[in-house]
């Protein structure tokens, strides 16, 4: 498995370039590229969910729902073909001669993945084990091995047969679970993710999914109704953790975020980027892991 990237400082020239997370590019229907802060690069997106199905509603999420939904399945062999001109563009490096990326800095000009996500949840599409199958044939048919593959994903559905087959494509392509933990207690998660799945259903599948293989965690955290996170939820959390490591998961990376780009809803806000190094610290100390921060203002 690569190693996931640093991530950029909040003084980074390229933070305004790293808010343009548009899922549209050419006349693609699944595919596009953004400059991503987590990626340190170029990340190849794919959006598994043009019909915005999700079994979350979390406050934070960035998604135009007011639009009308694709209710088609993903068409396969228009995925693949997509994919494949895609890493040819961003590979090859004439992606930076399009408008949108022209002025990308000398050091993010890299191809880092082929991230599988969408405009809900990507684990809930019917044809799932194939999209998988798709994206990891894309990514080892190109010459360019320093990419790789990333799936991310709210942990609610990763112990379905279906989709534990899926994992095993992921696996074999040396490929990532970047996966959801926004709380440490219930009563926040439904504050946050506003989800019919349990938060024990979440936190279970975790410790299979980090039993099996090591995953990065990614936790947004932000201001509620201008209330930051309580101190006891950022301990709870932790505890979650830590639990997830005594049972034998293996957590790589656990990534920090805020509020970069407008949410759902009007009383969320972003913490600042003290805040946000307090809760990195927090769980540097209480869990011994490896922490990187993503800031929601340059």
């Amino acid at each position: 498995m690569k190693k996931p990237p640093s991530p950029p400082s909040a003084a980074d020239p390229a933070q305004s370039l790293f808010r343009v997370h548009g899922r549209d590019f050419d006349a693609n229907r699944y595919v596009y590229p953004v400059l991503s802060r987590r990626a340190g690069g170029i990340s190849i997106g794919v959006n598994v969910n043009r019909d915005k199905a999700c079994n979350f509603d979390c406050v934070y999420c960035q998604v135009d729902r007011t639009e009308k939904p694709d209710a088609e399945p993903v068409d396969l062999d228009l995925l693949d073909d997509e994919l494949r001109r895609m890493v040819e563009l961003v590979a090859s490096g004439r992606i930076f001669e399009e408008t949108k990326f022209r002025d990308t800095p000398t050091e993010l000009r890299r191809f880092n993945d082929i991230a599988i996500s969408g405009d809900g949840e990507p684990t809930m599409a019917a044809n799932f084990v194939g999209i998988m199958e798709v994206c990891a044939k894309a990514l080892r048919d190109q010459p360019y091995n320093d990419a790789t593959l990333v799936l991310i994903i709210n942990a609610s559905l990763l112990h379905q047969d279906r989709v534990r087959r899926a994992l095993e494509v992921l696996d074999s392509a040396g490929g990532w679970i970047w996966a959801k933990l926004d709380a440490g207690t219930e009563a926040y998660y439904q504050k946050v993710a506003r989800s019919k799945v349990p938060f024990q259903r979440i936190l279970d599948n975790l410790i299979e999914a980090a039993r099996a293989r090591p995953i990065v965690i990614q936790s947004l955290w932000m201001r509620i109704d201008n209330e930051p996170p309580p101190p006891a939820e950022l301990e709870a959390y932790c505890d979650r953790l830590s639990e997830i490591l005594a049972t034998g998961g293996q957590i790589d990376l656990v990534q920090i975020h805020t509020v970069a780009r407008r949410p759902a809803e009007s009383f969320v806000t972003a913490l600042s980027n003290a805040e946000v190094d307090a809760v990195a610290e927090l769980v540097r100390r209480r869990t011994g892991l490896h922490v990187a921060e993503y800031y929601g203002t340059p």
